[in-house]
């Protein structure tokens, strides 16, 4: 053997020593449902085939609220608002596709089609008519999107840091001022993250993304990495972050006559505030409450007041559909 293929030899050799030292293979489905899918957690499967994960909680007879995660985050990020709101709403909150517990489509495709389906179907499968839509970050351009396609199911929209309008930091969901999502959408990179996605990277992304650091406590990073280890998840990521994003025009959102509460915190660093400000002079019936010091996940981060927003505003809305009729 020449000299030059023995130096191939050796240096493949320590690529598959390092390769095997740090990869994180995808955790297990059974022992993720057993710790993260625990009562009240349900798993339904919808008309596409998919199993979707979900929490339906709060009267049955009370307003419905469904709440949308953002990339990469999962059910759990809205905790803080069920436990001050459940009393008087019905909330549901489920994990979208490729994310969470729900995990990997039938058909590997993660376009916007497949998530405003999801958001149909499950309404479609707890027998809901029409709700308020919330979310958060991705979950808030998907709250768009759907309103959009469905505005005769769509009674309000809570829009927090919401991805979808021109003024963000690039043309990419989600992706400026956060590491995970910068290698979620960089060649070659990606595609070793499909192997590769150490704690520390996770911990790092979430710290980030906020500007109150309480919020990264171990279980939250925890749960993170481990549900973004879930099968299919990291392929998804590399899916969403592969695809050309093109932004909401004011015509788009000016048709949207629902009532609109637009939440945002002031220290976003992945989606900036003119976003938000966008958001509020477009939408025809919107408010919008801008918070200092806040990072991109305000219902964490100021989980009190953010939830108190939301009830006063919902009271306003309720108010004005009664005098309406």
């Amino acid at each position: 053997m020449t000299r030059l293929a023995k130096g191939v030899v050796i240096i493949a050799v320590l690529l598959v020593a390092v390769f095997l030292i740090f990869r994180t293979p995808d955790t297990d489905p059974t022992e993720m449902r057993a710790k993260y899918g625990t009562p009240p957690s349900q798993f339904v499967q919808i008309e596409s085939g998919l199993t979707v994960h979900l929490r339906d909680e709060g009267p049955r007879e009370a307003p419905v609220i469904m709440l949308l995660h953002g990339s990469n985050a999962d059910l759990h990020t809205w905790q803080p608002w069920v436990d001050r709101l459940k009393s008087d709403y019905r909330i549901i909150r489920f994990d979208q596709p490729g994310h969470g517990l729900t995990g990997a489509t039938p058909d590997g495709d993660y376009g916007i089609g497949t998530y405003v389906k999801t958001i149909d179907q499950v309404a479609d499968k707890l027998g809901i008519d029409s709700f308020i839509l919330g979310g958060n970050s991705m979950g808030g351009g998907h709250t768009l999107q759907y309103a959009l396609a469905h505005p005769d199911r769509v009674d309000g929209m809570i829009l927090v840091d919401a991805s979808g309008p021109p003024q963000m930091q690039s043309d990419d969901d989600d992706s400026a001022g956060n590491i995970g999502f910068t290698i979620a959408r960089t060649p070659v990179l990606n595609q070793l993250m499909k192997h590769i996605t150490p704690r520390s990277l996770v911990e790092q992304s979430l710290s980030q993304s906020v500007s109150r650091q309480e919020v990264v406590t171990p279980e939250a990073v925890d749960r993170y990495w481990e549900l973004l280890r879930y099968p299919g998840n990291r392929e998804a990521t590399i899916f969403r972050f592969g695809q050309k994003r093109v932004p909401l025009t004011a015509e788009q959102v000016a048709g949207l006559d629902m009532p609109a509460l637009v939440i945002w915190g002031a220290e976003d660093a992945l989606i900036p505030l003119s976003a938000g400000e966008w958001l509020g002079a477009n939408l025809p019936r919107s408010e919008l409450l801008v918070l200092d010091g806040i990072g991109h996940l305000p219902m964490e981060e100021a989980p009190d007041q953010t939830a108190e927003a939301v009830r006063t505003w919902l009271a306003q809305v309720q108010l004005t559909t009664s005098d309406q009729n």
